[in-house]
């Protein structure tokens, strides 16, 4: 496991450590299933039978946090001038608003919060559509984070231990969500069903990430993907399904278990790709993407990433990246955080790729209370300067799609 730097105590190390401990274990989660070695998935060069261009690309951003930065933070500038995060984001280029969506926040301590839950999350919808961007609403069917050390099942389902039970309570908590949205014209245009569940979904909270048990796993995540095949026909609207895993090389073991289990109704593979955290090395994300593409003939979409501008922290809680999260070539500068972005998405679009998502740009400097202390651990990694009032930086010249050629 890497060593997180610049955390301003060890209790925030562990605690970060727990929201990312998805990315920092190579073997995805603590020697799940097989272990695939980086030969495995960077050994070929496979041809992209549906070539990607900039034309067709999602460039995204999860800006799940704006609506809670608004009430506790400076804002977002953009040549000093006050500015509208997500009309500004829209103006720039990006086309695709991610979203995570918690079953029930408010029952989770210290902050008992309602961001990230329903309402909030039909707000942030809203404000993207209303910006004319698509959305992908990510369910974690959690209260709080969920990630391959933590699928924590909802408080309002601990008690069930019954298999169909638990499978109509994922459905028809999705099903319901998603017609609930349509009602108000706000369904999403792909769905996360799930976030980064390389391990087993809804386990018990403290239940380790161990083997997956498939034969309880498909039945759960295929209940989740029906509710949005039949959401999607009872609207009227194509809503696409996606399953995201963390780190590109966790994708060929678990997509192969996942499909020889009945797991196959879904169109996007969706992977985090943190190169702190992946055994890929950046030179070879290309070809990795291409092999998980050609492999399980699905789009395929990058939906968490994001680097370094700085390595100053601009308010009470320390920031997760430091030197570690560096890739050669590109600095910790506003240059280098953009000329990374443009890089990867060049080299998406090379594999067949499409689309790329900027994890959290948007979680400003703040003196708001989260689950993980206050402030923001991510005021490095950010689209907009804590340093000078918060004004827009280069990396979104990431949006600008005539920043890239066709494959």
């Amino acid at each position: 496991m890497k060593i997180l730097k610049n955390y301003t105590s060890v209790v925030l190390l562990l605690m970060f450590n727990a929201l990312f401990i998805s990315c920092s274990d190579d073997n995805g989660i603590n020697g799940l299933s097989k272990d695939p070695t980086d030969d495995d998935i960077v050994s070929e060069d496979p041809q992209d039978p549906n070539p990607t261009t900039p034309s067709d690309i999602y460039l995204g951003a999860d800006l799940s946090y704006v609506n809670e930065m608004e009430t506790c933070s400076d804002g977002y500038v953009s040549d000093g001038v006050a500015v509208d995060p997500f009309a500004f984001f829209s103006s720039k280029g990006a086309n695709l608003v991610r979203v995570r969506l918690w079953h029930n926040p408010t029952v989770v301590p210290p902050t008992l919060s309602s961001f990230s839950g329903y309402e909030d999350v039909k707000k942030t919808i809203r404000r993207a559509k209303e910006n004319e961007m698509d959305v992908l609403l990510d369910f974690h069917y959690s209260d709080t984070w969920a990630d391959p050390a933590k699928q924590w099942i909802p408080d309002a389902w601990k008690d069930i231990t019954d298999l169909e039970v638990l499978k109509d309570s994922m459905y028809n908590y999705t099903f319901n969500t998603l017609i609930k949205l349509g009602a108000e014209n706000l369904a999403p245009e792909i769905v996360q069903v799930g976030n980064e569940i390389n391990s087993e979904m809804l386990r018990q909270i403290g239940t380790p990430a161990t083997q997956i048990n498939w034969a309880r796993n498909k039945e759960i995540i295929n209940s989740g993907i029906q509710a949005v095949r039949d959401a999607s026909s009872q609207l009227n609207k194509e809503i696409k399904v996606m399953l995201h895993i963390a780190q590109p090389e966790n994708a060929l073991w678990f997509f192969d278990q996942a499909m020889d289990n009945e797991v196959t109704d879904f169109d996007y593979i969706g992977i985090s790709y943190y190169p702190i955290w992946s055994n890929v090395e950046f030179e070879d994300i290309t070809t990795a993407i291409a092999n998980i593409i050609s492999t399980f003939d699905r789009e395929l979409m990058i939906v968490e990433t994001a680097y370094p501008f700085t390595f100053t922290n601009h308010d009470n809680q320390g920031n997760i990246l430091g030197n570690g999260a560096l890739v050669s070539g590109f600095p910790a500068t506003p240059e280098g955080q953009r000329d990374y972005m443009i890089a990867l998405t060049q080299a998406t679009i090379d594999a067949g790729g499409k689309g790329v998502v900027y994890w959290e740009p948007g979680w400003v400097p703040n003196t708001c209370q989260t689950l993980f202390g206050n402030g923001s651990g991510w005021d490095n990694a950010v689209f907009f300067d804590g340093g000078n009032n918060n004004e827009a930086l280069p990396g979104f010249e990431f949006y600008n799609k005539e920043n890239y050629t066709d494959n």
